[in-house]
């Protein structure tokens, strides 16, 4: 980076003005990213690199291979890291703000949860291609990017994946020096610190260490939060075609879970942004993930390159909430409900691909054969919360807090053991039928077991299992007339077996597999060399989808299908050499196809009758993010996002109301071209909003203006 010319006094005196208003209430930015760069060329062959600013030209997540692209037939969204760090971001909710047709579901207060095309999940999350699917809360001051699969992934990832996965993509060590470290501070006492420094151990060896630490209180009556990671790793180099990385993380996440607030009358609850409903000294989620990885890379020569990715993951995690039960009556009361729940998990994965580019008659093939084993153990208790001898309390809306007597196990707690095995097998071929047309096909087989152990010992304890296997097939055509432009269609499937969560009941063993099958139609433009627009229509449809039966309470039933339909734009990169911008727009209609599949009593269908929209599913999505350099030394950054009204659930009998919310940044990089200083600004105009929910009474309201001032250093 060059040095800074002489200060323009102007900005200078809006900076000092601007730190004058915000200074009491400053908050914390995300850690800064470094580009990646490769171990060894002739392994990870990426030209300059996959992203470049804002814009990705080039991903692995769909095909599991390196492509451009516009050779991917698919919806892919890649978040930068320099993206991440010019709008100081916190948390993947903040990462999935500015992917178009996604959602931040509240996940309860206590975990990641997102909703893709309308398919809410909490297990299609991975990390470098590899299964992450606890219900824990992630961190970004350890990754390059993340990048985004919209529509069945059933073929690259297996089980799951109905809407799409997030896969997000961790700093490697490079053979060359790496060193940067920031410090933040900001609104409700945030502190946060992080570094990421390495280097190389000669030439046959080199090493990378990120972390951080972070404290801080909340916008909310009585919540706050404490998390720290440790990510080292070391490469090394095998001879001049072979590389191994390993790596070890561990997380600790210590928070107030916290439930939002209740409805009344179909809409949010009207009260203080601050005001906490049930108990916030009761309320917390902790979770500790301690993480292993090997990666083997080889080339053997010829076209010919193996990958082998092996990854064992611990997950210790424990949540309580005192929390809002039902929506507040017509007399001004609601009921206040409580319960805790600990799980320990342990994932073990390894994938290994052998890629194979080759001719034949002219034709270029990139053949992906794979084979991946992994086994999962789990154990699950829950305690319900006892007000007294109730296992709820009523209280006044206005003074909406109660204290749990005791956590103790009652009839249908979860008290379990569950252990998964699973197997896959998968071939792909990405041919180049010629430098216009290129076809993608692959097909993957997958078995999953599951076997339950119930261990309660108030009621009859019950064991189960049950096996579910299935085939994932995928094809895209993709038409590249010119350097400009692209356009392609494709098809993708995935299936959800019944303990794809690691549980199973005696009202979920019997049921089949969900299904989703993926239509799509997209183009991508290069409007200028370095700005790219990318669009898709789609269709996904989702069967055997299972719900809560209304009816019965502990029971599920069969919804039928549901349908979501939607056209997605995304556009990214500079517009001129001094403005960047990264943004996109969704159009989705998410509903209820078909409401009783078979074997249901026929009045559920009144309750969820055909046409009813899939709850957190707003029609119109729109972010925006400008970032522009102003010269002697400044720059500025301005966003506004917007999210039309939805329904907090398939049952559409609250609304959740729409917004517009503003955020703005101003940056100031000192004279040495290597230290930065970041003022970014949440909610620019102290809006009233509520960006997502957990059902009808569990509504998250928004944080009023807030404000992170963070330093940066590269060295």
């Amino acid at each position: 980076m060059e040095p800074c010319r002489k200060p323009n006094p102007l900005a200078a005196a809006v900076t000092l003005a601007v730190l004058a208003q915000f200074g009491p209430e400053l908050a914390i930015c995300a850690d800064p990213t470094l580009p990646e760069v490769t171990v060894r060329e002739k392994i990870e062959e990426r030209a300059d690199g996959p992203v470049t600013g804002y814009r990705a030209k080039r991903s692995s997540t769909f095909t599991k291979t390196d492509t451009p692209l516009n050779e991917i037939p698919a919806s892919v969204s890649v978040v930068p890291g320099e993206l991440m760090q010019d709008q100081a971001m916190q948390s993947m909710a903040d990462v999935f703000r500015y992917v178009p047709g996604i959602l931040t579901h509240q996940g309860e207060g206590n975990r990641d949860q997102v909703i893709l095309r309308g398919n809410s999940t909490t297990a299609d999350f991975f990390v470098d291609g590899i299964r992450d699917d606890a219900q824990v809360f992630r961190d970004l001051y350890n990754l390059e990017r993340v990048e985004v699969l919209k529509g069945p992934g059933g073929m690259a990832f297996g089980r799951g994946g109905a809407g799409g996965v997030a896969n997000r993509v961790t700093k490697r060590p490079v053979f060359d020096r790496v060193g940067e470290a920031s410090i933040s501070v900001g609104s409700y006492s945030q502190f946060r610190g992080t570094i990421d420094a390495g280097n190389k151990l000669g030439d046959a060896a080199a090493w990378r260490l990120s972390a951080m630490a972070e404290t801080a209180d909340t916008f909310r009556d009585g919540a706050d939060l404490r998390r720290y990671a440790l990510n080292p790793t070391m490469t090394f180099a095998l001879g001049t075609q072979t590389a191994l990385t390993l790596g070890y993380e561990h997380l600790r996440d210590d928070r107030t879970a916290d439930r939002g607030f209740p409805s009344f009358n179909g809409a949010p609850f009207n009260a203080g942004p601050k005001t906490f409903f049930g108990n916030a000294s009761q309320s917390d989620a902790r979770s500790t993930v301690d993480g292993f990885s090997a990666t083997l890379d080889h080339d053997f020569g010829s076209g010919l390159q193996l990958k082998n990715s092996f990854r064992a993951t611990h997950y210790d995690k424990f949540y309580q909430n005192v929390y809002p039960g039902s929506a507040v009556s017509a007399a001004g009361t609601l009921t206040l409900s409580a319960y805790n729940n600990a799980n320990r998990r342990t994932n073990y994965f390894n994938q290994t691909d052998l890629i194979k580019t080759f001719d034949t008659a002219g034709i270029e093939h990139t053949l992906l054969a794979g084979v991946e084993i992994g086994r999962q153990d789990s154990t699950n208790k829950r305690n319900t919360g006892f007000f007294g001898a109730a296992t709820g309390i009523t209280v006044p809306a206005g003074a909406p807090i109660a204290t749990a007597t005791r956590f103790v196990p009652n009839n249908t707690d979860a008290d379990n053991n569950v252990k998964s095995e699973v197997a896959a097998v998968y071939l792909q071929d990405q041919v180049a039928l010629s430098k216009q047309w290129k076809l993608i096909v692959g097909l993957r087989y997958d078995y999953f077991k599951v076997d339950f152990d119930d261990r309660r010992t108030l009621t009859p304890a019950i064991d189960l299992a049950r096996a579910d296997q299935g085939w994932s097939p995928r094809v895209g055509l993709i038409w590249v007339p010119d350097t400009v432009s692209t356009y392609y269609a494709s098809y993708s499937y995935a299936f959800l077996p019944s303990g794809e969560q690691l549980g199973l009941a005696t009202t979920t063993a019997d049921l089949a597999p969900e299904t989703a099958k993926n239509y799509e139609a997209g183009a991508r433009w290069n409007l200028l060399p370095t700005l790219t627009l990318s669009s898709a229509v789609f269709r996904l449809d989702r069967d055997e989808v299972r719900v809560a039966d209304p009816l019965n309470p502990g029971y599920f039933v069969k919804t039928g299908q549901q349908r979501t339909e939607g056209v997605e734009l995304g556009l990214q990169g500079e517009i001129t050499r001094n403005w960047q911008v990264y943004g996109g727009y969704a159009h989705l209609d998410g509903r209820i196809t078909r409401p009783i599949n078979s074997g249901t009593a026929a009045t559920v269908a009144s309750i969820i009758p055909a046409g009813n929209k899939i709850g957190l599913v707003p029609s119109n999505t729109l972010s925006l993010w400008n970032k522009f350099d102003l010269g002697s030394c400044w720059a500025a950054g301005f966003g506004v996002i917007y999210q039309a009204d939805s329904f907090t659930s398939f049952n559409n009998t609250v609304r959740l109301p729409g917004f517009t919310r503003a955020d703005g940044a101003l940056y100031y990089t000192f004279a040495n071209g290597r230290t930065r200083l970041a003022l970014n600004v949440e909610n620019l105009f102290d809006k009233k909003y509520f960006p997502t929910v957990d059902g009808d009474n569990n509504i998250s309201p928004g944080a009023p203006r807030n404000a992170r001032l963070t330093l940066s250093t590269a060295f």
